[in-house]
């Protein structure tokens, strides 16, 4: 299979998680992180953390994060898609601002993560918010800002199951660390969408037909 080339986010985008204002954004966000790299449904599962820069701290536990490149991932392997990582190894992924607008490209890296998901494994998607007037601070900077529900579609296509709400988190407008989640983006900088894969295959059950029984011989 031919490697896919993620186009991560480009130099000036990431450049902007690197000024206050977008440093904020990310403190904001480091217990979110450590939080749902925590979720497994196994206690021991590695996690995959796949990050826009490496200023925040790797928590503690098993688990791999890489840094958007411009030609797709670095950190202590050089990689693009398809990930090298074994299908149904991890427990838990986080997707940190490493999405962008083609559409394409982001469903085929949330189609590698639910790959490498075990059955009931988490994926927690952040992402900026349209909605925010935050916005304004990453004004041509090339961040791409979608609403939730965008991604959720993604995420369903990808056989994963999204929460019906996404969670607010990171400042309104002052470029301060407000690490509190709410629920909905409301006008908060950035939110949080939580999705699960399936732990077994939605297929429907058939119903037995009723056994006939002959004249005088009881069902009991």
């Amino acid at each position: 299979m031919p490697a896919l080339s993620h186009q991560a986010p480009h130099a000036a985008a990431k450049q902007w998680f690197l000024l206050p204002v977008g440093q904020a954004v990310l403190d904001s966000e480091h217990t979110v992180v450590a939080d749902a790299l925590a979720a497994h449904p196994v206690v021991g599962l590695p996690w995959l953390w796949l990050a826009p820069t490496l200023t925040a701290e790797v928590p503690e536990g098993r688990g791999l994060r890489l840094i958007a490149s411009a030609d797709g991932w670095r950190g202590p392997m050089v990689c693009r898609l398809p990930l090298p990582l074994a299908s149904e190894s991890l427990g838990a992924v986080v997707l940190q601002h490493v999405l962008d607008g083609d559409r394409a490209e982001s469903a085929a890296l949330i189609e590698e993560c639910a790959r490498v998901l075990v059955p009931g494994g988490r994926l927690g998607l952040l992402a900026l918010n349209p909605l925010s007037p935050y916005r304004v601070r990453w004004y041509g900077s090339g961040q791409s800002a979608c609403d939730p529900s965008t991604w959720r579609r993604l995420l369903s296509d990808a056989g994963l199951i999204p929460e019906p709400v996404a969670q607010g988190v990171g400042p309104q407008w002052s470029p301060t660390a407000s690490p509190s989640l709410q629920s909905g983006p409301g006008l908060r900088a950035a939110y949080l969408q939580r999705a699960e894969k399936r732990a077994f295959p939605m297929t429907p059950m058939r119903l037995r037909k009723p056994m006939a029984l002959s004249d005088g011989v009881s069902a009991a």
